[in-house]
């Protein structure tokens, strides 16, 4: 991951992000507009983006044949857990609504502590945990609120976590990675591996390919420049001008995004429990990336005062 510098974008950060948000919460909606197999959307997503990545790789191709065969080994797992979060968390859309889904999502954080803490062994302070802890009982509420509409939408909840899980997982094993090769062969490589599984997956699964109308082809070419182009790609290159932390603050604004849009696109309403866990979610999160941003000061501190 590239040390932050003081150097400034050629636009507002503030307003990159804002676009950044905008993009990754058009996902959801794209996805539900589709009624193509949500295999077959996650494969499409994935192999159009790699397809935009290959021109600028070039530069990279000696890093690439640089890479040990342990690396390949965690680039195609990686690839892996990828897909399976498309896999879990683009299926869950088709069972719960675009607010619950994209709400439980936002729990990747703790996922991604629960998976340091038992692979790295890296602690966290008592708000951090409390913050986390708030953010699951949000969960709850709107687990209990879905509950009450169908057992379809707490199908849909469920495959959210596992979605989550999965891409805690990916993202555990890019941070081992990326710190031994350059972020963006990581995500190259780590797509064109993640459209391979989903092909994979398609063609045992008896999934036509090219079988779909040309509207289904928009949407798939739309679901790799919106959210993912103009979204992920987007926040990775940001990493060079802000922390990370403040970059993850953009974790919060995704539910909330996808929700309003999932109003005025979709007309989705929310219950007053879903309302009530969202704000607990999103209430946690904050408490806990406030903490991790504090965590991350005094070691600075600590370092500087070293030095």
């Amino acid at each position: 991951m590239p040390a932050v510098t003081s150097k400034k974008p050629p636009v507002p950060i503030p307003l990159l992000m804002l676009i950044g948000i905008v993009a990754i919460s058009f996902s959801s909606i794209f996805i539900k507009w589709s009624s193509a197999p949500v295999s077959v959307q996650g494969m499409y997503r994935l192999l159009f983006t790699s397809l935009l990545m290959l021109p600028f790789a070039r530069p990279y191709s000696g890093a690439a044949f640089a890479l040990r065969r342990k690396d390949w080994l965690l680039l195609v797992v990686s690839g892996a857990m990828l897909a399976l979060h498309f896999l879990l968390w683009m299926g869950s859309l088709k069972f719960t609504s675009v607010a619950s889904s994209t709400m439980i999502m936002a729990l990747e954080p703790v996922f991604i502590m629960l998976g340091a803490y038992l692979l790295y062994k890296e602690k966290n302070s008592m708000s951090a945990i409390a913050g986390l802890a708030i953010a699951i009982f949000g969960v709850v509420f709107i687990g209990w609120g879905d509950i009450g509409l169908s057992s379809d939408n707490l199908k849909g909840d469920l495959l959210s976590i596992g979605g989550t899980a999965a891409v805690a997982a990916h993202l555990l094993i890019g941070q081992k990675l990326v710190a031994r090769m350059p972020s963006y062969l990581y995500s190259l490589i780590v797509f064109i591996a993640a459209a391979i599984v989903f092909a994979i997956y398609n063609l045992l699964a008896g999934i036509p390919f090219f079988d779909y109308p040309p509207r289904e082809w928009g949407i798939f070419v739309l679901l790799a420049i919106v959210p993912t182009v103009f979204g992920h790609i987007l926040f990775n290159w940001l990493l060079q001008y802000a922390s990370a932390t403040t970059v993850s603050m953009n974790i919060l604004g995704e539910p909330v995004g996808a929700s309003i849009l999932a109003f005025l696109l979709l007309g989705e309403q929310l219950t007053i429990l879903q309302w009530a866990g969202g704000v607990l979610v999103m209430g946690g999160l904050a408490v806990y990336l406030y903490a991790g941003r504090r965590k991350a000061e005094k070691r600075s501190e600590a370092l500087t005062s070293i030095s």
